[in-house]
């Protein structure tokens, strides 16, 4: 499917400055998507780091996480199909506000809860409003930077998951011993609301933004030429074969991610004994160095491109890379020695971000931008099913056989899978 862009030329004369030196203003809208990913990802994380704590303090069993954990991913799947395309229908500006507002408030409702089925109720809504994250960002990449762009701003804002799982285990234990576990819940949530304001403030349509020029007016708008806007309905986007193969994608690597986030605290505990005082480091420096990943990822297909490949094969090149390293994980759960499986899951780890960073914006190059939010929400969904047959699985396999072997194993078949 070609590529279209939305927004019109329109409107350059009326609020698009005509001189000067670009002010990349892409760029700081990046680094916005970038600091709402990390808050995303910071928020969906605490629980995971305070299993331990949740199991001491409430009895939460296995079982009982692994279905809190799937509350959490019904919602997401749900939430998904409906926030692309409301996104899709609001813009971003209000979409993205929207979402931010309901998962920031999910988040500090935990504090409330006083059992696993509180905090299942919890997680359901954090899940609704946490959806419109990724379709949100998708689509902003798609309307505000060019094709050849895409990849590299894509692994920026990624890599604000990482960011955000890197910060959750330095500050969640501090306030955790000292102020306790709700303490922890609020304190997180609260971070969304500032954000809001900064969103609205600062984001605008091209035609309303004064500081971009018209140099970089071309240059975000240049690659799609004079194509027409597009607007392909919802059911029509399940007919085509590019939705149903980044569905699929998704259906098969999203369940890896979730097992970093909600289960690599646990393993840590459970393998190696490190209590919620020392989960910091090895967390620390697995998300770190996956953060290193999604960006590298998303900067592999520029230089393949630079090496005269098409866009799509130098993106393929880059997914295959990606998925080979994530193969040796299937050693991590049986090693002995604490920084061999941190080595291991941070090598997993940052493949994966570089292959996500490469199949968002696959969604992207396919569809055009008014599309891109609902292509994205499907894709999403499918990933948050398999994420909730992981979850319901996981908890069961870790309930009879004490052991993270099986669920390593799976990660790496996933992978393999995925991208034959």
């Amino acid at each position: 499917m070609n590529r279209v862009h939305t927004e019109s030329e329109q409107g350059r004369e009326a609020g698009i400055s005509q001189r000067g030196r670009p002010d990349r203003v892409r760029w700081t809208i990046c680094a916005m998507l970038f600091v709402a990913t990390s808050i995303n990802y910071m928020d969906r994380q605490v629980i995971g780091l305070l299993k331990p704590t949740l199991q001491n303090s409430i009895g939460l069993t296995e079982v009982n996480y692994g279905y809190i954990v799937a509350a959490f991913q019904v919602a997401y799947a749900v939430g998904l199909v409906v926030a692309g395309r409301l996104v899709d229908r609001l813009g971003t500006r209000a979409g993205y506000s929207l979402f931010m507002g309901v998962w920031s408030l999910a988040g500090m409702a935990h504090a409330l809860a006083r059992s696993a089925v509180g905090f299942g109720i919890a997680r359901f809504f954090l899940g609704l409003g946490e959806a419109g994250n990724f379709p949100a960002a998708v689509k902003t990449v798609a309307d505000r930077f060019p094709q050849s762009e895409r990849s590299l701003a894509t692994g920026i804002f990624n890599s604000g998951a990482n960011v955000g799982a890197i910060i959750a285990p330095v500050i969640i234990p501090w306030i955790t011993l000292r102020f306790g576990w709700r303490t922890a819940f609020v304190t997180t949530g609260l971070f969304g609301l500032p954000w809001i304001a900064w969103w609205l403030k600062n984001y605008r349509k091209p035609s309303e933004y004064p500081r971009l020029t018209d140099t970089e007016f071309h240059h975000i708008y240049g690659e799609a030429g004079a194509q027409m806007e597009l607007d392909i309905r919802w059911l029509k986007l399940l007919t085509y074969r590019q939705t149903w193969a980044f569905s699929i994608a998704k259906f098969l690597t999203d369940p890896i991610w979730w097992f970093y986030l909600f289960w690599l605290p646990s393993f840590f505990d459970s393998r190696f004994h490190l209590g919620l005082s020392h989960l910091g480091l090895p967390l620390i420096i697995v998300y770190n160095i996956s953060a290193i990943g999604s960006i590298a990822g998303g900067w592999l297909p520029a230089l393949f491109c630079g090496v005269r490949r098409d866009v799509a094969k130098a993106r393929m090149c880059a997914m295959l890379i990606c998925a080979t390293l994530v193969l040796p994980i299937f050693a991590a759960g049986s090693l002995n020695s604490e920084w061999a499986a941190i080595g291991l899951l941070s090598l997993a780890a940052a493949a994966h971000q570089g292959w996500s960073a490469n199949l968002f914006t696959t969604a992207s190059d396919m569809f055009p931008p008014s599309a891109v939010g609902a292509v994205v929400g499907i894709g999403g969904m499918a990933g948050s099913v398999g994420g909730v047959l992981f979850s319901v699985s996981a908890g069961k396999i870790l309930q009879l056989t004490h052991s993270y072997v099986v669920l390593f194993g799976c990660e790496r078949r996933s992978r393999a899978g995925n991208f034959l």
